[in-house]
């Protein structure tokens, strides 16, 4: 058991105990400094904090005059932006809970939320979100009676404008003393569990859930901010803000620290977060593992198109940098040859990969699936440490992280101040703090499931490292059982798999098989060059994704990452799926997650044909 956090995080005094005082405090610190930044024209535009907080409470007493009152339900529905965020703090101030969305979700999954949750009220951002949740106007066993959105484009007659709703003030609500009245205890929001399985669940967490959380984020940010000596303060919010890691750590953690937010351009296509960190230069950055793996394979592509002296430069950079990675992970001085070595790698190539990210970002967070050690040792070795943490949307959601002067890649730290942190007999990871939701909204046996004794029953196996590390093995409901008897935990067989820049996704099989298969999705934009040059005709995806000449070059990636592993624990046979693995597909979750019992049901023959041949 680690019942203590980090010795490096001392917990800080709490300054904000719900969102509206956070909220309140931040503005008033930072009056006439602008966030909250999108793309217009080709221009990125902001509005001052005292702006946003007009709107805020404009918004907030638009939504008063619509009837919402304290602990009523509004959902919203639509990608990252100041509206979205906008409305996420109104509601809070009037004591009343958000639902968050996924705009991903198919027009029935919408449906199943707004009316499991019993909103009233639905902020939209186009006609496409609109459009999924308009029939429930009609459901007499629903609850919504108003639609708003967010896009000022609409003429039709069935939402509201979004700015009509700021303006709605045919009486004048004193949002200020009303936020004041908000509890810590008090619901702040709903969030539905994406979920491999099932229906979502509605996970309960509170205003103290939340805020306790962020003063941990907050201790975290600016621990770093010190050590990277960062004075200029900028991020650009790109994953859903609909999910927990980024409503917290991205949407408040990074409003809390005062920081200037920008918003990703037409979100969700991710075809625009490169150019954008460029563009921005944020100083830090929270992404998933597989932008992180995107972007090193692009860099790596480079380096192996390079020639001559250059590619000789690059590759001598790179593995300087993976050596002086270990001591940048513990926070130590580089042996003075070393250092000498480092200075001139970064001098000559490292800064121009770190300029890939805007040249400003030192440290950044990983969260929502494992990082690969390969990975995030290259990153910390040019320059960018990545921290990385764990939690889940049932523990606010941070329940570990990593410490900027201490981490390892293939742990995700210490629990944060006044949360414990167990491993059970079975492996399963337990935790008890302020951290833990509330429960499952209208779910008591779902509730009772997780919570015994006091204790949240994650459904992950793992364990502490040497160091008192957390260490992820894998989902209880992802391991594989052979058919002799053998549990194989597959998330690190895939994790390596889909760190080469050929592999896009990567699902293992082998439940009551006497061996472990895989299914592979081969990334398109890297293996038609590949293709092109070693004479293997590509104009037709699915016959290239067939071609024997392909497998054999799949086969010796897997045999070369399997070497790894244990035999029992190896993949031995492969099959290539032409078709991407997608959120509107329903083979992801929103937080690109595989649900693995939709995609082996998807791909039943291949399969078996893996196992019957």
């Amino acid at each position: 058991m680690s019942n203590n956090s980090h010795p490096g995080y001392k917990g800080v005094e709490a300054t904000f105990a719900t969102i509206p005082q956070m909220f309140q405090r931040v503005v008033s610190e930072n009056q006439d400094t602008e966030t909250y930044f999108v793309k217009k024209d080709g221009e990125w535009k902001g509005q001052t904090f005292n702006e946003l907080q007009a709107r805020v409470e404009g918004f907030a007493n638009g939504l008063k005059n619509l009837g919402i009152n304290e602990h009523d339900k509004v959902a919203i529905i639509g990608t990252n932006s100041p509206e979205w965020c906008t409305s996420d703090f109104a509601i809070a101030h009037i004591r009343a809970v958000s639902v968050p969305v996924y705009p991903t979700l198919i027009a029935e999954q919408s449906q199943y939320v707004v009316k499991h949750s019993e909103s009233k009220i639905a902020i939209v951002k186009d006609e496409e979100q609109l459009d999924k949740i308009l029939p429930l106007l009609s459901d007499d066993e629903c609850h919504l009676n108003k639609i708003i959105i967010m896009d000022e484009s609409y003429s039709g007659e069935h939402a509201t404008h979004f700015s009509k709703i700021v303006s709605l003030n045919q009486t004048s609500h004193d949002i200020k003393a009303i936020s004041q009245t908000v509890q810590p205890e008090d619901l702040l929001t709903l969030i539905y569990t994406s979920g491999t399985t099932g229906l979502p669940k509605g996970v309960m967490l509170t205003h103290d859930n939340v805020c306790r959380n962020l003063l941990s984020i907050g201790e975290l940010i600016d621990l770093i901010q010190e050590k990277y000596g960062m004075t200029e303060k900028a991020f650009l919010s790109f994953l859903p803000v609909a999910h927990s890691f980024e409503r917290v750590g991205g949407h408040y953690g990074c409003f809390n620290a005062g920081m200037q937010i920008y918003y990703a351009e037409n979100l969700p296509d991710m075809s625009f977060v490169v150019p954008n960190i460029q563009e921005v230069r944020p100083t830090f950055l929270t992404a998933v593992p597989r932008i992180f793996e995107k972007i090193h394979a692009k860099i790596m592509e480079g380096v192996e198109a390079a020639t001559g002296v250059k590619k000789v430069l690059a590759n001598w950079a790179i593995n300087v940098g993976l050596k002086a990675a270990p001591y940048f992970q513990r926070d130590a001085k580089l042996p003075f040859l070393l250092g000498l070595q480092w200075n001139l790698a970064d001098k000559l190539v490292l800064s121009k990969f770190r300029a890939i990210l805007g040249g400003r970002v030192a440290a950044a967070s990983s969260g929502g699936s494992a990082l690969s050690p390969e990975v995030g040792s290259f990153f910390c070795g040019i320059g960018i440490s990545i921290v990385e943490g764990y939690g889940l949307t049932e523990t606010s959601p941070v329940m570990t992280v990593g410490h900027p002067e201490f981490f390892k890649y293939g742990t995700v730290g210490k629990p944060i101040p006044g949360v414990e942190v167990k491993i059970a007999e079975d492996g399963e990871i337990l935790c008890r703090g302020h951290n833990v939701m509330k429960g499952y909204y209208k779910e008591p046996e779902a509730t009772a499931e997780v919570m015994k004794g006091g204790w949240f029953h994650s459904g992950d196996i793992g364990m502490f490292d040497e160091d008192g590390l957390l260490k992820i093995t894998d989902r209880k409901k992802s391991l594989i059982v052979t058919s002799g008897g053998k549990n194989v935990a597959p998330q690190p067989m895939e994790v390596t798999l889909t760190s080469n820049k050929y592999v896009e996704q990567c699902l293992a099989i082998g439940d009551d098989r006497n061996f472990i298969s895989a299914l592979i999705v081969p990334s398109r934009e890297n293996l038609i060059p590949w293709a092109e040059s070693n004479g293997v005709e590509s104009s037709n995806w699915e016959t290239l994704c067939s071609d024997p000449k392909v497998y054999d070059m799949y086969n010796a990636i897997v045999e070369e990452a399997m070497s790894k592993f244990s035999r029992y624990e190896s993949i031995r046979k492969i099959t290539l799926i032409p078709e991407e693995w997608t959120v509107e597909g329903g083979e992801l979750t929103p937080k690109l997650s595989i649900k693995r019992k939709v995609v082996t049901e998807k791909h039943t023959a291949e399969i078996d044909a893996m196992y019957n041949g």
